[in-house]
């Protein structure tokens, strides 16, 4: 069952998922556990492409800029094909803005970032001011209980030891690959490597105009799959800890 995208601005509500979903007589959606993946990273760099791919399978036709929120649902099957299977339907809130926004909008942008099971965040290979702001993101989202603007961010260097202790599943997604030239590219991936080592995180470079960079059985659509499948995925309801304020150049 596909659904279509839901949009919704702040001050109108919050996303929801289709009322049809959560009905009986909808097949077995109606009675999936849900989890939630916030999606982040600057405008432009293919936020809404990805989340279409990820949850269609198909190429978005007209991107537009996301206003507020979007949000999508992909089925997900916890370690299919085991005793231990498990359908879960996974939101992808597609989240608009960015980190240079005024503080008002910030946060209004936190209430989104409650109750989060994962996170994945997404920067344009092309652009590396895009791959540098993730860490601003992933600040923004994770320090989101503790300041009220759903922001700490200070100059410094970024220091990876402040995500050892974070639970939150993260994967780093960069797009447009298909833009990098080929003399470029070894460059760039190896850059894209150490920015998701500094998040603990798997990496997955893409064109999200072509649906085989996330073939079944594919490198990619394992990692998908791995990220997926933490324990966020079938430990979610459990109460979650309190965040700890992260801040480049403080140690965890």
């Amino acid at each position: 069952m596909k659904l279509k995208t839901l949009s919704s601005i702040p001050s109108s509500g919050w996303p929801t998922i289709p009322e049809q979903a959560l009905t009986p007589g909808c097949g077995k959606m109606a009675s999936l556990d849900r989890v939630k993946v916030l999606v982040l990273g600057d405008s432009g760099v293919g936020k809404s492409s990805l989340v279409h791919l990820l949850c269609q399978n198909q190429v978005l036709g007209n991107p537009s800029w996301t206003v507020g929120c979007s949000v999508d649902v992909r089925v997900h099957d916890y370690k299919e094909g085991t005793p231990e299977e498990k359908t879960y339907y996974i939101e992808l809130w597609d989240v608009g803005g960015s980190v240079g926004s005024a503080s008002s909008v910030k946060s209004t942008r936190a209430v989104f970032y409650n109750s989060v099971n994962g996170i994945i965040l997404v920067h344009d290979l092309t652009n590396k001011k895009s791959s540098q702001n993730l860490y601003r993101w992933s600040l923004e989202a994770l320090n989101r209980d503790l300041v009220p603007t759903g922001v700490l961010v200070t100059n410094g260097d970024y220091d990876r030891e402040q995500f050892a202790d974070n639970q939150i599943p993260l994967l780093v997604i960069g797009t447009k690959l298909d833009q990098i030239h080929e003399a470029k590219r070894h460059e760039v991936l190896t850059r894209t490597a150490f920015l998701a080592e500094d998040f603990n995180a798997e990496e997955i470079n893409l064109d999200c105009t072509n649906p085989r960079y996330l073939a079944a059985g594919s490198s990619n659509a394992v990692k998908l799959s791995r990220f997926f499948d933490k324990r966020f995925l079938y430990l979610f309801t459990s109460p979650q800890p309190p965040h700890k304020a992260l801040n480049p150049g403080d140690s965890a």
